[in-house]
């Protein structure tokens, strides 16, 4: 007997019919350390230290202690540029007003005594030759005199000029050429000690050397000076904006900290930033008042002495000319012309009149333009001297032009080189030259004045600067550390 299965389950029969399965196509290999794992992420680009140091400043700005520490940076910064900008611009300004004062103001007087002594020799040697075979021992002295300052103040130019300058050629030349006039001139004397008429044409030789290569020479020399001196006066005398303006920013800086700190504590004083303030309004007012003191001092020598010096020596120069030529004019007897309008004169006669001319006298010519630009009755007294003397000059010279026209040539040279108390007009160049050489002085020295008070008011500027500022940083550093520590 059989027995049904337990659970009165159906029995079992036939299988049901499954659904076919579909076939799995293949897949790729799958790229990567495991299939099923997902891919990893790119790294991130790695940040800039500039970026993250600007990152670190913008989130330490965005609390008070971190402004606090911008701010005193950036005001410790202010202040010690001020102070560097103005030692450094003041540095430069009293280094070119000590080159006015020292070195392009006497070279400048040195060119223009180089120039005054070879036309002072010149005249000393015709002088020398119209006195006859045994000249005067004092105008012999005199031209060697002339010569050997000559000789000694091309030296000292020598040694100041670059290798390349316009200074260094000039004097150059004159070297090489005053052998050969001295030369021209022992020579001229020579024979006319012994009565021989090539003596005249050698002076003539060496007087047309000196008045058309050597006193040329010399006159560039002089104006190659004169522009030095008057660039050292430009360095030295501009306002120095670039520190002026940091200063004037430093100082706004500092009172816009304050007034920030006194709005949000309402304490009303910050010694530190206080120092700071102080230390630099002194320097800006220091550094406003030294320069334009220095500034006046420095206008004050170049309008009352140097202008007053190119004044008078050029005034000596047309003196010394005219004399040389006066002489000159009696050497040569006419042997040299020129045509004025037509008609033929003297070459060295129409010189000396265009000499005097520029020469002028108490209201004209140089003469006058010394006379108003002297600001003292000890500068006008010498000028006055002068001219008073040149118009004597010019009496006595038509007077010898008669007597030399009239054929009295002895009565002529009388008039001209005769001794003192004859009333030559040789008496007259020698006060004229001796007024001059007073009135000189007096203006060198009225310069040298000047220039001194300007050179002085900024002695100790750019290192007083330089202290004051660090001092003034360091008071900007210790006043906001003490706002930072009440943040501890």
């Amino acid at each position: 007997m059989t027995h049904p299965p337990n659970g009165g389950a159906a029995p079992p029969g036939p299988p049901a019919p499954t659904a076919p399965v579909a076939p799995v196509p293949p897949q790729a290999p799958v790229a990567g350390p495991a299939a099923g794992c997902p891919e990893p992420r790119p790294a991130a680009p790695r940040r800039t230290a500039w970026a993250e140091g600007t990152d670190r400043l913008r989130a330490a700005a965005t609390t008070e202690p971190g402004r606090l520490r911008i701010i005193g940076a950036v005001l410790a910064l202010l202040v010690v540029a001020f102070g560097a900008v103005t030692a450094w611009q003041m540095t430069d300004r009293s280094a070119a007003a000590d080159d006015v004062l020292h070195r392009s103001q006497p070279l400048t007087s040195d060119a223009a005594a180089v120039y005054r002594s070879l036309a002072d020799a010149n005249t000393a040697a015709s002088s020398s030759f119209l006195a006859g075979g045994q000249e005067p021992a004092a105008v012999r002295d005199r031209y060697e005199r002339d010569i050997e300052r000559a000789s000694h103040k091309l030296a000292t130019a020598a040694s100041n000029a670059g290798p390349d300058s316009s200074s260094a050629a000039a004097v150059a030349k004159l070297n090489k050429l005053l052998p050969q006039y001295t030369g021209l001139i022992e020579r001229a004397r020579a024979n006319n000690r012994q009565g021989l008429p090539l003596g005249g044409a050698y002076l003539r030789y060496a007087n047309d050397k000196m008045q058309t290569q050597m006193l040329p020479a010399a006159e560039k020399l002089y104006k190659a000076e004169n522009e030095r001196l008057g660039s050292d006066y430009g360095k030295a005398e501009p306002y120095p904006w670039p520190a002026l303006a940091l200063g004037v920013l430093a100082l706004a800086a500092l009172l816009w900290a304050q007034r920030r700190n006194y709005l949000r504590t309402n304490r009303v004083f910050n010694h530190g930033l206080l120092a700071a303030s102080a230390a630099t309004a002194v320097v800006l007012l220091w550094l406003v008042a030294g320069h334009t003191f220095a500034r006046s001092g420095l206008d004050d020598s170049y309008d009352h002495g140097v202008r007053s010096l190119n004044v008078l020596n050029d005034a000596r120069i047309s003196s010394l000319k005219a004399r040389g030529d006066e002489n000159l004019t009696l050497v040569s007897r006419g042997a040299e012309t020129t045509e004025v309008r037509g008609e033929a004169e003297d070459k060295f006669d129409v010189s000396y009149r265009a000499q005097m001319k520029r020469l002028g006298g108490a209201d004209s010519g140089l003469l006058g333009e010394a006379a108003d630009l002297a600001d003292d009755a000890a500068g006008e007294r010498p000028v006055a001297e002068a001219a008073k003397n040149v118009g004597v000059w010019k009496d006595r010279h038509k007077a010898a032009r008669s007597s030399d026209d009239s054929g009295d040539y002895q009565g002529a040279l009388d008039k001209v080189i005769g001794a003192k108390g004859d009333a030559p007009t040789g008496e007259c160049f020698d006060n004229v030259d001796a007024a001059l050489d007073r009135a000189l002085a007096h203006e060198q020295r009225e310069f040298q004045q000047a220039a001194e008070d300007g050179r002085g008011a900024m002695t100790g500027l750019p290192v007083g600067a330089a202290v004051l500022a660090v001092l003034g940083a360091a008071g900007a550093v210790l006043g906001i550390g003490r706002r930072l520590s009440e943040y501890r």
